[in-house]
């Protein structure tokens, strides 16, 4: 298989790179792009590829660079920043858009080019790394079982170690507080709250609401009303987010403050290694449930959400480029309830395995 009709912008970041290495392990050619220079043209030397410096404040200088391509593989976030200006450079230019995004204002915001991307004859789908294509990928399959479903829970034990970009992210996230949807609308609750036990292949873990792009994606593809998503902490992780939640501790909330952690960030967080990658598992479980106490409920076993994120990515580029959908859509109603079992090292249980 091979293809240089793509761009991955934000190429030289850790997601990015990695995307890359795997697309050209597919025998694709993408075209790597990014703010700069310094940081762009020794990778794409290295990895003897092509390469654009572009800015995403210089609309036209973009648009041209995207008409050149079917496909823009957007990896450079915060996506609260960044994906609007390409995404209306993408319509401009009549490219196909996917991100790895994780933030829900973002996937909001892409929803609401959903008749434009029509008219223009394009797909945009956000979220087509671990977070969310697994996770949509689960809520899909188990809501199909329960046509009537009016509650889905969603929990994810997967992120032993988070990049440098990640953590940033997330710190931009946290000072909004907990999110969950209750009754077909985003309701607001205070971060530490609402621990549970769930059961996983491997054990029981202690998980955590959190405001996962679930509640904008799953709602988006299952129209299901209530949804809560959750992640496994330790415990002493827990207690911190508790602490840190209290009236009067909301120190993320003070912008000079999320600055200086966000420097603290790049000067001391290591992203994860090869051999965690290679070694790291991650497990999603999900349960759709409707009013009668009728459920379904299913687990997946899959890579660690880095390299499924780059190895996912790419599979999904060749589903979008083969299938064409257009519109704004999620990964599971764009690729399909059953795409996450494309990834290698995937596994779907109905029941826990003994």
């Amino acid at each position: 298989m091979s293809g240089s009709n793509w761009m991955i912008y934000g190429a030289y970041g850790y997601t990015g790179q990695l995307v890359a290495e795997a697309a050209l392990r597919r025998g694709h050619r993408p075209l790597l792009a990014g703010r700069s220079a310094r940081r762009l043209v020794p990778l794409a030397e290295r990895l003897g590829l092509d390469s654009v410096v572009v800015e995403l404040d210089d609309t036209s200088a973009l648009t041209r660079a995207l008409a050149q391509v079917d496909l823009v593989f957007h990896a450079a976030g915060p996506f609260t920043h960044t994906s609007d200006p390409m995404i209306r450079a993408c319509l401009a230019a009549g490219t196909n858009y996917v991100d790895i995004t994780g933030e829900i204002p973002v996937f909001q915001r892409t929803f609401a080019y959903d008749r434009a991307a029509i008219q223009r004859g394009i797909v945009l789908i956000s979220g087509v790394g671990f977070d969310v294509a697994a996770t949509d990928c689960m809520a899909e399959y188990v809501a199909s079982q329960v046509p009537a479903a009016v509650k889905l829970e969603i929990a994810i034990a997967a992120l032993n170690r988070a990049s440098a970009g990640t953590a940033k992210t997330m710190l931009e996230i946290f000072p909004q507080g907990g999110w969950r949807r209750q009754g077909g609308k985003l309701v607001s609750y205070r971060w530490g709250k609402g621990a549970r036990q769930v059961s996983f292949p491997y054990g029981e873990r202690t998980v955590l609401p959190i405001p996962w792009g679930d509640l904008a994606t799953a709602f988006q593809t299952t129209g299901i009303p209530n949804i809560t998503t959750y992640m496994a902490f330790p415990r002493r992780t827990i207690r911190l987010l508790r602490w840190m939640a209290l009236p009067g501790q909301g120190v993320l909330a003070v912008k000079a403050i999320r600055r200086l952690f966000q420097k603290w960030v790049e000067s001391s967080i290591s992203d994860p290694d090869a051999e965690t990658r290679r070694k790291g598992r991650s497990y999603v479980w999900a349960r759709a449930t409707d009013e009668a106490g009728n459920e379904a409920q299913a687990w997946l076993e899959t890579l660690e959400v880095y390299r499924f994120t780059a190895i996912g990515g790419v599979r999904c580029v060749e589903r979008v480029l083969a299938e064409r959908p257009r519109g704004a859509l999620t990964p599971a109603l764009a690729l399909g309830a059953d795409f996450v079992l494309e990834i290698e090292g995937t596994r779907r249980f109905d029941t826990l395995p003994a």
